[in-house]
């Protein structure tokens, strides 16, 4: 299943946007600058926010979870990664048990 989800989070994330892409068994996380020429409101359009950091991870590696986490938790509050993870998560995204970083822990 593909999917793609922006969040529009502001203040409480790193540059304010949060672009998910759901592909198959791949997530990807797009952070992104706020665009404050097309307005300063969460229902302004984003889509020509400038991005400055990206994590893709297949989902089938034990530790994916995990790692994905950390990225969102370095990007925003433990709120919005855990809403962004459970949107994932709503769009066919299953996460390989184990926990660590790749050593299936």
């Amino acid at each position: 299943m593909k999917a793609t989800k922006t969040w529009r989070i502001g203040e409480y994330c790193r540059g304010g946007v949060i672009t998910s892409n759901v592909d198959g068994n791949n997530l990807t996380i797009i952070a992104k600058d706020w665009d404050v020429s097309a307005g300063t409101n969460k229902g302004s359009s984003q889509k020509n926010a400038k991005e400055f950091d990206r994590e893709t991870i297949d989902c089938k590696v034990n530790g994916s979870e995990r790692s994905i986490d950390n990225f969102l938790n370095d990007l925003t509050t433990s709120y919005y990664a855990d809403q962004i993870l459970d949107w994932a998560k709503t769009k066919g995204i299953k996460f390989e048990s184990g926990y660590g970083y790749g050593y299936g822990i």
